[in-house]
């Protein structure tokens, strides 16, 4: 396991600095958030990106994200452009040293929650998604901000796309994903940058959306449409495990043993009586509803070798700063995983 962390830019209150002080971190997971989606990344760009980490002491091996431009996941107008420019992105981050790239292919929206700053009996705050103040969004009203959303669009924009992923469905995102794969993976392997795709989170529609990264069966689909050990899993134990219908620790033991788990976030979730609601909880497994210590058994029972992060953390102890990245919660995350993996190597030997 390689420990890591996700670094917003010079821009982050969370200092680098701050990072390397977390016991056994190795990595920044990072990306270039100036250059428009679909765009390529200039390796002058990337480099200084890269210069900025390993100055720090920390490795640049993660890139999260590259987006996906929405002609792509629609099969549309510049689709092989933009594929194109992809292409480039993964050949330049190779050069750069990058060992995995996290990408999602959710339409429109990425994470959705319903409240950011939910404050928890403890007096910290946390990420939420609660069933009835969902169903009251309108994503078509522009005074709607979320985390996730792109907000350069316009209303019309966004009537258009609802529309136009309406026509395709599930089948025809299933179709573009697996055009965009048999593309982008050949040149992930000359490259040598595993593909590492973010499951939705939630695991289900949103807004009449579809999604598709969602559970066994369809990530069992996905990892079939290009059998490459390149193609593989960023996996996300909040975004799967916020589901009933998904048993967290046996996907764990299933696709680390295959080899396809590139990169994993670690998080725990508190899922609530309706079954579809949840709380973000502290990692610890007592706080939740996922059982963090069998998650790490299977990662270290099929050798995992991969990358880590503690993912979304609460704010605590009057942190401000961006929700669920700030330092203190994911920092006691880290040391909470850190200690289970160091645990289960002693006693394993």
């Amino acid at each position: 396991m390689k420990l890591s962390f996700r670094w917003y830019g010079v821009n982050d209150p969370v200092k680098l600095e701050y990072i390397k002080q977390i016991p056994t971190m190795e990595s920044i997971v990072t990306a270039i958030y100036d250059v428009p989606v679909g765009e390529v990344w200039s390796m002058e760009k990337i480099l200084n990106l890269k210069e900025i980490v390993e100055k720090a002491g920390l490795k640049f091996d993660v890139i999260e994200s590259v987006p996906v431009h929405e002609d792509i996941k629609l099969g549309r107008g510049d689709r092989d452009k933009y594929i194109e420019n992809y292409k480039q992105n993964i050949r330049n981050l190779g050069k750069a040293g990058v060992k995995v790239i996290c990408y999602n292919f959710m339409p429109v929206f990425d994470w959705t929650r319903s409240q950011l700053d939910k404050e928890l009996e403890d007096g910290s705050t946390t990420l939420v998604y609660y069933k009835e103040q969902v169903d009251q969004m309108d994503p078509l009203n522009k005074d709607l901000s979320l985390p996730g959303w792109d907000s350069s669009y316009t209303k019309e924009q966004l009537s258009e796309l609802f529309e136009a992923y309406k026509k395709i469905g599930e089948e025809g995102l299933w179709k573009n994903l697996e055009y965009f794969l048999k593309e982008i993976i050949p040149v992930a392997e000359e490259a040598d940058v595993k593909m590492a795709i973010h499951p939705d989170d939630p695991p289900w529609s949103i807004f009449g959306l579809p999604r598709i990264i969602t559970c066994e069966e369809n990530v069992d689909r996905f990892l079939n449409l290009v059998d490459s050990r390149y193609n593989g899993l960023t996996l996300c134990t909040g975004s799967l495990g916020c589901a009933k219908f998904n048993d967290m620790a046996r996907l764990v033991d299933k696709y680390s043993a295959m080899k396809r788990i590139h990169f994993i976030h670690v998080r725990n979730v508190k899922i609530l009586s309706d079954g579809v609601s949840f709380e973000e909880s502290a990692h610890y497994s007592g706080c939740g509803s996922l059982d963090i210590v069998e998650i790490m058994k299977m990662l270290y029972k099929n050798g995992f070798d991969g990358y880590l992060r503690p993912d979304h953390g609460r704010m605590i102890w009057g942190e401000t700063g961006k929700p669920g990245y700030g330092l203190y919660d994911r920092a006691l995350g880290a040391s909470y995983i850190t200690g289970i993996w160091e645990t289960i190597s002693k006693i394993s030997k």
